[in-house]
């Protein structure tokens, strides 16, 4: 129980004090999230305006017609109107699209704080299993991110859309709430393993569904907002929009970036605040022990040096430790190594090697492994869901689940990143550059994928980009590609979205390219793309023919899909002194 005593600590202090303030208003509406949850699925869209209609007795006309015009477009229409028009002195508080958007996120935040009790009550259960605590320990962890998801999202929102530039704004509100939505996800996914966990789950799944569609229904208006902002700016702008970038070198700078700073950015030496040492000679001798001696939500980098060496132990950067810099002595001479695994009975989730939750990571000349092996089924060697986070000559090395792209926006340039089966995965918004992506051999039976990516929400920013790539196997593997086939992805969940382009594609891949996760699941509504790949494995006559695939043929298309515009490149790519290109 120390354990979980030790992880409610995670919950900020401001945090609980608003969950424990917020009990009793959580209690009374208990009720009434339940019913609402209950009867809302997505086919009930098309009796929403009859429905409206008779919730709307005590709405002003204008509010009713301002929050119907909101909630009609969006995934659960019926939910989005019943829990907005439930509020007190509703008239007062709505006066155009943005006002519902904020009065939605309150709303969320609160069935947030009303998941955290459920939670805590779960861990007052006997005979828990080991794995089932350290999933409601997950459970908090994602809660605590929720909350600071959607109350930074607020604070966006107030700013809309005056204090930065529309596309930045747009970018950043999509973001955090997508991110919400994920976390709701992941914290039932801890809960998937046996017959067990599943009773667990259960009880958790109707607070956790009816916050991911809160989260759905705020994301959509975010988005129908912004989308018409942007479209009206380039309209009266004949969408001549924002210079990105120039080509300099073969590298594309965000304009803003002086020559000076660009050469200082490509070639110096970069200062460390602290050396880790496993000898003894540095300032500490764990990496763990380095993260908790950098300040609390600095806007300063701190840089940590770490020696040559092997270093045996799970690391998580957290999310009050914010812009810390992992730099190695290489990659091959710095590793990051340790074990656990969904087998010996951890979550997906907490099985990481290296956890990063702070935004604005770096890291550098660094390997992050999991040594737990085939047989082990999920083991992840790195786990990233900080915001801006970058990684560049880096190797990842695991087998099945190396790579947790967890949520939020990440880059990825000159790396190894080298599993077996799903080794790229999660529901972050994610480019990967100049990459070497190879496939190991696995264990008898099983199928190699390259990716499963998990968005579950069409409006989520959310995929994995493959740019300028290379897609192939390892020594082990490489002898044996015939008996064991691998393929550029499959969909974990239902709106699954992955773009192969500009990439050499090795003859390992099976010519049909994808796979299908379970029978027809998703094959509509997944989004896979490939452009503009050579190689052997890149010819596209015998892909797969589901309605979500598709070759690209239009590089304005392809654009959408590049750094500049997938993940906002241009406002931080910069700031991290890794080579990028931001274009095609």
């Amino acid at each position: 129980m120390n354990k979980i005593k030790q992880s409610l600590t995670r919950i900020s202090n401001s945090n609980k004090k608003k969950l424990f303030f917020s009990l009793f208003t959580a209690l009374l509406i208990t009720a009434s999230i339940i019913a609402i949850s209950a009867s809302v699925t997505s086919s009930q869209k098309t009796k929403t305006k009859n429905n409206i209609v008779s919730s709307s007795l005590s709405l002003s006309h204008h509010s009713h017609t301002i929050i119907k015009t909101a909630c009609t477009t969006t995934l659960y229409p019926d939910l989005c109107f019943s829990a907005i028009s439930s509020e007190p002195n509703i008239t007062h508080k709505i006066n155009n699209h943005k006002d519902v958007i904020s009065l939605s996120l309150n709303i969320t935040t609160r069935a947030v704080e009303h998941n955290f009790f459920t939670v805590e009550n779960l861990l007052r259960r006997k005979n828990l299993s080991e794995r089932e605590k350290i999933a409601l320990h997950d459970c908090l962890e994602t809660i605590d991110d929720t909350l600071d998801e959607l109350k930074e999202a607020q604070r966006d929102l107030l700013l809309y859309p005056n204090k930065k530039t529309l596309y930045q704004h747009a970018d950043d509100l999509k973001t955090l709430i997508s991110a919400a939505i994920t976390n709701q996800v992941t914290c039932l996914d801890g809960f998937s393993h046996d017959g067990a966990d599943k009773q667990v789950r259960k009880v958790l799944e109707q607070g956790q569904v009816h916050v991911e569609h809160m989260c759905s229904n705020a994301l959509t208006m975010t988005k129908n907002m912004t989308d018409k902002d942007i479209a009206k700016f380039e309209e009266n702008n004949n969408k001549k929009n924002r210079k990105l970038l120039e080509e300099e070198n073969g590298v594309n700078w965000p304009e803003w970036i002086s020559a000076g700073d660009r050469r200082l950015l490509q070639g110096a030496a970069v200062k460390a605040d602290v050396v880790v040492a496993a000898d003894g000679s540095g300032n500490f001798k764990t990496v763990s022990e380095a993260v908790a001696s950098a300040p609390l939500k600095s806007s300063k980098r701190y840089v940590i040096k770490i020696k040559a060496g092997v270093y045996k132990e799970n690391v998580e950067v957290p999310k009050k430790k914010s812009n810390i810099m992992f730099l190695g002595d290489g990659k091959k001479n710095t590793i990051i190594t340790a074990s656990r695994n969904v087998v010996d009975g951890s979550t997906t989730f907490h099985s990481a090697t290296v956890a990063v939750v702070g935004g604005n990571f770096l890291a550098r000349d660094i390997t992050f492994q999991n040594t737990a092996g085939p047989s082990k089924h999920q083991a992840v060697a790195l786990r990233v869901g900080g915001d801006l986070s970058a990684f560049y000559n880096c190797d990842i090395i695991a087998y099945q689940d190396t790579l947790y792209v967890h949520n939020n926006r990440q880059f990825f340039v000159n790396c190894f990143i080298s599993g077996t089966v799903d080794f790229i995965f999660g529901n972050s918004a994610v480019v990967f550059q100049n990459c070497d992506i190879h496939a190991r051999k696995p264990d008898s039976g099983q199928k190699n994928m390259v990716t499963a990516q998990g968005r579950v929400d069409p409006n989520q920013n959310t995929g994995i980009v493959i740019q300028k790539c290379r897609i192939g196997a390892t020594k082990d593997l490489e002898g044996l590609k015939g008996t064991f086939p691998l393929y550029l992805g499959r969909p974990w969940k239902q709106y699954s979205r992955t773009v192969i382009m500009q990439s050499s594609i090795s003859d390992v891949i099976d010519p049909i390219g994808w796979h299908e996760w379970n029978g027809n699941f998703a094959l509509n509504t997944l989004v896979y793309r490939e452009y503009q790949n050579t190689g052997p494995g890149a010819g596209t006559s015998k892909r797969v023919n589901w309605k979500g695939f598709k070759v690209i043929t239009s590089a304005s298309e392809a654009q959408t899909f590049t750094p500049g515009n997938f993940i906002g490149g241009s406002t931080w790519l910069g700031s991290t002194g890794f080579p990028f290109s931001l274009g095609l």
